[in-house]
């Protein structure tokens, strides 16, 4: 048995929509309830990450396929979702749980005040006994703001609810060395290490054709998920029963360290950045190799529009990210700055230039 799972006290789960629909669209009620009863049979709280919402919205709308145009993908949303969340609910009653939609977009993953809020929202669901059944506001998302796949936002989500685990629902039955329909393709059961995937074909979409995600973005959230100490398991939305009940199937990918501050960890995986500053050798190893904070004596450019206290990235002499901060400058006041150092930039304009361009306590490494 995995202790990773039977001793997990909070648990994400996150389902995708080709394990709740058919390809045609519509949803399968067989397997929302199949689901439902492996998430109610587990003593952990649960939060539960579905997609579903365009691919349950098709058939009534009287489409053949997954829109491509976002306007009629939003379109289909708003007609699933209220038919997704009306399945949950029935499925849900039967176990006498009551469960509460919480709709997210980028934002409120990448914006600290919206951030705060959603946990506080979370929180206080899980302390009502309540199930939180969390999806991407499709119909108000623009392409900007788009998490692209629920894989991402469940391991975003996992982090800020402080979950113990990460169980991701697939249409495959766990990662495979190649293409599984393959005969020479292997299961792997456990992911210690980045390294453990070296040489593994992940590259191949999901079988349903109704989803937006595939192993890539799986891996992704796993890693996601797995640095900021949380395990993850990925396994098909069939195993669920035994995957809680922790048995030895699917993929384990194994936590790679600690959890790390939860401020640390939005600033590297729940921010986008609004800029980039190109730092000299000498910054990359103050930064990288002393963990020191950035000066503006070595910084040689700056890219994009921010504000002080946006968050941005810091890049070696290849335009390589190595580290995000939350910078203390504008994007406009900081090229007169650039190369000069803070005992010159305070003798020339002022005390207030004498402070550092990102904090050692506002940066994280990449």
């Amino acid at each position: 048995m995995r202790e990773q799972v039977t001793e997990a006290r909070r648990i994400v789960v996150k389902v995708g929509s080709s394990s709740l629909t058919t390809a045609t669209g519509g949803l399968d009620t067989a397997r929302v309830d199949a689901l439902v009863d492996a998430l109610a049979a587990t003593r952990a709280e649960v939060v539960l990450v579905s997609s579903g919402a365009i691919a349950a919205g098709l058939a009534p709308l009287g489409l053949s396929r997954r829109p491509r145009d976002l306007a009629t993908q939003q379109a289909a949303a708003s007609v699933g979702q209220g038919l997704l969340m009306r399945a949950y609910n029935d499925a849900f009653a039967r176990h006498d749980r009551v469960v509460g939609q919480i709709l997210l977009t980028v934002d409120d993953v990448t914006r600290r005040a919206h951030y705060r809020n959603a946990y506080r929202t979370l929180r206080r669901l899980l302390d009502l006994h309540a199930v939180p059944i969390v999806n991407e506001n499709d119909t108000v998302a623009t392409e900007e703001i788009r998490f692209g796949d629920n894989d991402r936002l469940a391991a975003l989500v996992a982090a800020l609810v402080h979950a113990d685990l990460l169980v991701l629902l697939s249409d495959v039955p766990g990662l495979y060395t190649g293409d599984p329909s393959l005969p020479t393709s292997v299961p792997i059961t456990d992911v210690r290490s980045l390294e453990d995937l070296s040489g593994v074909d992940i590259r191949r979409p999901g079988k349903a054709g109704v989803g937006t995600g595939g192993m890539v973005t799986k891996v992704e959230a796993a890693r996601i998920a797995t640095t900021n100490g949380i395990p993850v398991v990925l396994a098909s939305a069939p195993q669920a029963p035994r995957v809680l009940a922790g048995e030895e199937i699917g993929t384990l990918f194994h936590r790679l360290r600690e959890r790390p501050q939860a401020r640390l960890f939005w600033l590297a995986h729940a921010t986008a950045p609004r800029g980039r500053l190109h730092l000299d050798a000498g910054a990359v190893q103050a930064v990288v190799g002393r963990k020191a904070s950035l000066l503006p004596a070595g910084i040689t450019a700056v890219d994009g529009r921010f504000a002080a206290g946006d968050p941005v990235d810091l890049v070696d002499l290849a335009g390589v990210p190595v580290a995000r901060g939350l910078v203390n400058y504008d994007a406009t006041e900081l090229p007169p700055l650039l190369g000069r150092s803070t005992g010159e930039l305070a003798a020339a304009l002022g005390p207030a230039y004498e402070r550092e361009v990102v904090h050692r306590d506002d940066l994280v490494l990449l």
